[in-house]
């Protein structure tokens, strides 16, 4: 055989199957010691295993798209440690707040603005409102697999900045436990601890379309006295950002849509108070720049350039 041939590595080697089997396996049992067994665990990790033995291509994709399913996977831990066991939960203060800054005058009182949408919401709205929320993560995930597929770097950049953004956001709610405008709704100013998740002003949309949709997200929520900051209102920020920082035309005003539509319905459907939405701005802010900031200053431009490798 000439020795200027390239040879064919195998497509998965015993050392691959080794250790991808244990890595497969220490997940599900630490998923079923911390927060009990659920079948999208499966789902998880036959995800995994089949794109990373499918092919090359799919190899890469899965290694890459590894930075968003460990998000996924201490997003889904943090129901092994309630963040209300760390600190006193924010309901009162948080409603006065907010309704100190933000009240609006409305049948001779002042009401905060998720009071004010309660009483004032219409079906149209429901219904576009709805369609909003509901891209809160596929537009992030579509975004970095349209980057994956057109510059591996700046998918590497887009998605470590999302997860440290994640980062910041989930210690925000170990430091500062608050409660949603919808808690204070149903339950008024009372610490009820083991609440389940509650698709509140999203209701309207389910009804609308005698669907579960989003009965079925929220019953799989992690913590309910996570509202501040509102990391649904950070994600579009970081997709805006690396779609302008990408030059993607109108593409990006599709973006921009699409953050002012998620920011609006985050209030209008009582999951946020005007005050979330803003610290989860602020959170996404100062992802960006905190990132930007390592980029320039420690090794971290190094190891995105090896990762760049493996997955180029």
């Amino acid at each position: 055989m000439p020795k200027d041939l390239p040879v064919k590595l195998p497509l998965f080697t015993s050392k691959n199957i080794i250790r991808t089997s244990l890595i497969s396996i220490a997940y599900l049992l630490l998923s079923s010691f911390l927060i009990g067994f659920k079948s999208n665990q499966i789902i998880l990790v036959l995800i995994f295993n089949v794109c990373f033995y499918a092919s090359i291509i799919t190899r890469k994709f899965i290694l890459g798209f590894s930075i968003f399913i460990v998000y996924w996977i201490l997003f889904d831990y943090m129901k092994a440690f309630p963040n209300y066991l760390y600190h006193s939960v924010s309901i009162e203060h948080l409603y006065r707040l907010e309704k100190s800054i933000f009240g609006i005058h409305f049948n001779g009182k002042v009401v905060t603005p998720n009071e004010y949408w309660l009483l004032n919401s219409r079906p149209v709205m429901d219904v576009i409102g709805g369609f909003f929320y509901l891209m809160w993560i596929p537009v992030p995930l579509a975004f970095a697999a349209y980057l994956f597929f057109r510059d591996r770097k700046q998918f590497l950049l887009f998605s470590l900045t999302f997860v440290l953004v994640n980062l910041l956001g989930f210690v925000i709610y170990y430091l500062y436990p608050a409660a949603p405008p919808w808690y204070v709704q149903l339950h008024g100013f009372k610490f009820i601890a083991h609440t389940p998740g509650n698709t509140a002003g999203l209701a309207r949309f389910d009804k609308f379309f005698n669907a579960a949709i989003f009965k079925s997200i929220y019953s799989n929520g992690s913590n309910v006295f996570a509202a501040m900051p509102s990391l649904h209102s950070s994600y579009p920020v970081i997709v805006l950002y690396y779609g302008l920082k990408n030059r993607l035309g109108l593409m990006n005003i599709l973006f921009a849509v699409v953050m002012f539509g998620i920011w609006f319905t985050a209030v209008y459907t009582s999951h946020h108070y005007v005050l979330d939405v803003l610290a989860g701005i602020l959170c996404a802010a100062t992802g960006i720049t905190l990132f930007n900031w390592l980029l320039r200053h420690t090794k971290l431009r190094i190891w995105i350039d090896q990762m760049c490798l493996r997955i180029a």
